[in-house]
Formats: C-alpha cells, sequence, structure tokens
C-alpha cells in the first residue's frame, strides 16, 4: 500500500543531517569541525530514543549552571527538534525556538550550529525559505561542513530548486561520503526516476552504516525503494531486516505493514500500521491505516483513524507547522475539494515540491478545474519521478478531459510501477483502465 511513495520525506531528510551534531552529553562536535564518525547519532529509530532524552535533560541541567551557553543552548534546540520528530509532538517546536533564539542572541555572528538547528526547526515547520536562509548562513560560516550542505540541500529541494539541492548533496558526498550523504544521493536519483541507481547509492549507504539504528534508516528507506517499484516481497524482507537490527522501530513497522498489504495479508498490515502507530502517531502513518481500513469495508474503524489524524494535524498547526500536501490529498479524497484547493495553494507558496504540485493537481481536479490541474500534473512529473500516484492522478485527470488514450498510458503506467500503489486508489485504476478498454 503506498498513499503517496514517500522519497525521504523532508522532515527526516532534515533531521539526518541535524541528528549527526549531536555526540551525547553537551555534545557537540567543535565549532568549525565534523563529528567523529564513532560518535555520530543516527535519527534511524523512531522509537522513543531514550539516549536523547537524556541528552535533553544533561543540557538543561547544564543551562541551569551556565545560562549563557551559546553552545549548549544551540544542542539543546537541535535535540528538541530532533524528539519532536521522533515522538511526533509538535509542542518541542516551540521549545526549540525559545532556547534557539536566546543562543542566537548570545552568540550572534560566528553560531553556524544555532544556525542550522534553526534550519532544522523552520523546514519541520515546512517554512522552507526560512530554512534555507538559515543553511546558506551556516554554510558561510563553516563551508567545509559535510552535514550543513546536507541541510541546504533539503531546503532547496523543497523549494523545487532541484539542480541548486543536486549540487548541495554533490558538496556533501564529496566531504564525507557515508550513510548520510549517500542516503540523500540516492534520494537525487529517485527524485529522477532512476530507481536502480537510487536503490543501488541506498545500499552504499546500508554498507557504510556503522551503527544499528543508521542500518535500520538505510533498510527502512530500502523498503520503501522497493514498495514504489512494486516488489513487495523485497520490500517485506528489508523491513523484516531493519526490526531484526533495531526491534519495534515505528517507521519499520510502517514499512513491513505496506508490504504486507501489498502482499494481501491484510490482518498483518493492519496489526503493524497500529503497533507504529500507537508508538509514534506520525499523521501519515494514521492516514495510512485508516485508508487500509476503508479499503476493507471497515468504515467505522477508518473514520475513527480520520478523527485522530485531524487531531494530529491541528496539534501540528498549533504549533507553527505549516499543513501542505498530505493535508491537501486527504481533504481532497475524504473532505472537502475548495479546502483541499486552498490548503495546497497556501502550501506552494512555501513549497513548491513535487509532492505540492500533485496534490494541487488532485485537489484541482476533485474541484472540477481539470486543464488548471494538468498544469501542476506537468510540474509534479517534471523530473521524471516514477511515482504511481501521481501518474494516476494524471490519468484521471486526462480522462475528466476526454484524451483517453493519453489516460490509459497514465493509468497503465501507474499500475505497472506499482500494482498496490494505494489502497483506495489502486482498484479505482484498474476499473478506470478496464472501462477505458472497452470503450465506456
Amino acid at each position: 500500500m503506498n498513499r503517496r511513495r514517500r522519497l525521504l520525506p523532508a522532515a527526516v531528510a532534515t533531521a539526518l543531517g541535524v541528528g549527526l551534531f549531536l555526540a551525547g552529553g553537551l555534545g557537540l562536535t567543535p565549532q568549525g569541525g565534523e563529528a567523529p564518525a564513532g560518535q555520530e547519532r543516527s535519527i534511524g529509530q523512531d522509537s522513543a530514543d531514550t539516549g536523547l532524552a537524556a541528552d535533553i535533560r544533561g543540557l538543561q541541567d547544564h543551562l541551569k549552571q551556565t545560562p549563557g551557553d551559546a553552545l549548549a543552548m544551540a544542542s539543546l534546540g537541535l535535540a528538541y527538534v530532533q524528539q519532536a520528530r521522533i515522538t511526533a509532538d509538535p509542542s518541542y517546536y516551540p521549545k526549540a525556538e525559545e532556547v534557539l533564539t536566546r543562543s542566537l542572541a548570545a552568540d550572534p555572528a560566528e553560531n553556524f550550529t544555532a544556525m542550522a538547528a534553526m534550519a532544522a526547526l523552520t523546514a519541520a515547520r515546512h517554512d522552507f525559505t526560512a530554512a534555507l536562509d538559515w543553511s546558506q548562513k551556516a554554510v558561510a560560516i563553516n563551508p567545509d561542513n559535510s552535514t550543513l550542505h546536507g541541510t541546504l540541500a533539503d531546503a532547496y529541494t523543497q523549494l523545487g530548486r532541484y539542480p541548486e539541492a543536486f549540487d548541495a548533496v554533490q558538496r556533501m558526498v564529496d566531504l564525507k561520503p557515508g550513510t548520510p550523504s549517500l542516503a540523500r544521493a540516492s534520494y537525487t536519483w529517485e527524485l529522477r526516476g532512476d530507481t536502480a541507481a537510487a536503490t543501488a547509492t541506498m545500499q552504499r549507504a546500508l554498507d557504510d552504516a556503522n551503527t544499528a539504528a543508521d542500518r535500520a534508516f538505510a533498510l527502512y528507506h530500502l523498503s520503501l525503494l522497493a514498495l514504489g517499484a512494486g516488489d513487495a516481497k523485497t520490500a517485506l524482507a528489508r523491513a523484516e531486516a531493519g526490526l531484526r537490527t533495531a526491534p519495534g522501530t515505528a517507521s519499520l513497522l510502517e514499512a513491513k505493514g505496506r508490504a504486507e498489504a501489498a502482499l494481501g495479508n491484510t490482518d498483518e498490515a493492519v496489526a503493524d500500521l497500529r503497533r507504529a502507530t500507537a508508538q509514534v502517531p506520525q499523521p501519515e502513518y494514521v492516514l495510512e491505516l485508516g485508508e487500509l481500513l476503508q479499503s476493507l469495508g471497515r468504515t467505522e474503524e477508518a473514520e475513527q483513524q480520520y478523527r485522530v489524524l485531524r487531531g494530529e494535524w491541528k496539534l501540528f498547526t498549533d504549533n507553527g507547522v505549516a499543513l501542505d500536501a498530505d493535508a491537501a490529498l486527504f481533504e481532497a479524497d475524504h473532505g472537502d475539494p475548495n479546502t483541499a484547493v486552498a490548503i495546497a495553494e497556501q502550501g506552494l507558496r512555501t513549497r513548491p515540491f513535487l509532492d505540492t504540485h500533485d496534490a494541487y493537481a488532485w485537489a484541482l481536479h476533485t474541484a472540477g478545474r481539470d486543464a488548471d490541474a494538468l498544469s501542476e500534473s506537468d510540474q509534479a512529473l517534471a523530473l521524471g519521478t516514477r511515482n504511481a500516484l501521481f501518474h494516476y492522478h494524471r490519468g484521471v485527470i486526462l480522462r475528466a478531459l476526454g484524451r483517453d488514450d493519453e489516460a490509459r498510458t497514465e493509468l497503465g503506467t501507474a499500475l505497472a510501477t506499482d500494482p498496490d500503489f494505494h489502497p483506495l486508489h489502486a482498484p479505482a485504476a484498474r476499473a478506470a483502465l478496464a472501462e477505458l478498454s472497452t470503450g465506456h
């Protein structure tokens, strides 16, 4: 199952870069340096990170004794952003903003760590223009820090500035080849539709991983790559390997659940997704569970998940996070088309990424504006990304415009890419293709 093949999501990608600043205790690497390889903290595991919680407590205690320590404040801000990600608790974001503002006030000129943390915070809130500004400031101070080029690449990517993003990733790889930089390099291939190169590069990231959490991170993304290519058996094997490495990790349970659903093992899929959402109530996990339940005719249970989802999104917006592609798609599929259009239009102002263009295209279609929708679909597929849901949306839009031959091609491409790309839309794609083939 796949609502949208998530291409190393922004929150994950940014946190990957930022997480590597944290080296235990108070310990950010010294200004101007890189964290020693043996000390890097991975963010591959989405379960509650007791080590990170201990870091937060230690930093808080330290700052009670030394309240003017700019580096400790920057480190605490980074830790708050990371904790928000792994717990799906956005109430950490205002805490991060407050302590990072104090850090920058204490050291406004050379404080690249706080600037990088601000880049991570603003990216997590989907303000990618601000994330780019903070990343550029940090890189200007410390141009040889590979992690900073990763945060820069993340911001460029989400702003739709792909050539600059790819250059930043290449610079990151040149400075420090390893799991974080290779994971981003894999993503650049995936964006351009080269799944084989993306998989090979992510395999290199796995081979270079030197912690269990880094291995779990790489196996998770290898599982997603296999899912996006329609290879559910391989996806399941990779997710299970990741869970052997990092038992109970929510992201791997989610990947396993999606693979089980694609293989028709729906009881196992529901159980895995319930475990993932119980552990870390990430909105995308809740939505995936709801749509799987809906596809199984378990409407009341699905609606319960959608109520949870709306509550989660309110919590995120209350803490400064802007909604965009996922929320727009949800409204288009399950709510109000006009609300979907409004969310997508706002999202494009701060995140003109492929996903947002696709969500806007689908929202416009559900609102009856198919000519406008087709233009947005062009933008979503501009890099040649192999995304079954993007092609499905385009096929439906083309059919609504009376361009049946092109619609047939797009729907066929969606199903050839991943025959189980979405629990609701994949069956709809097969039905539409059958109707087009018989002239109905």
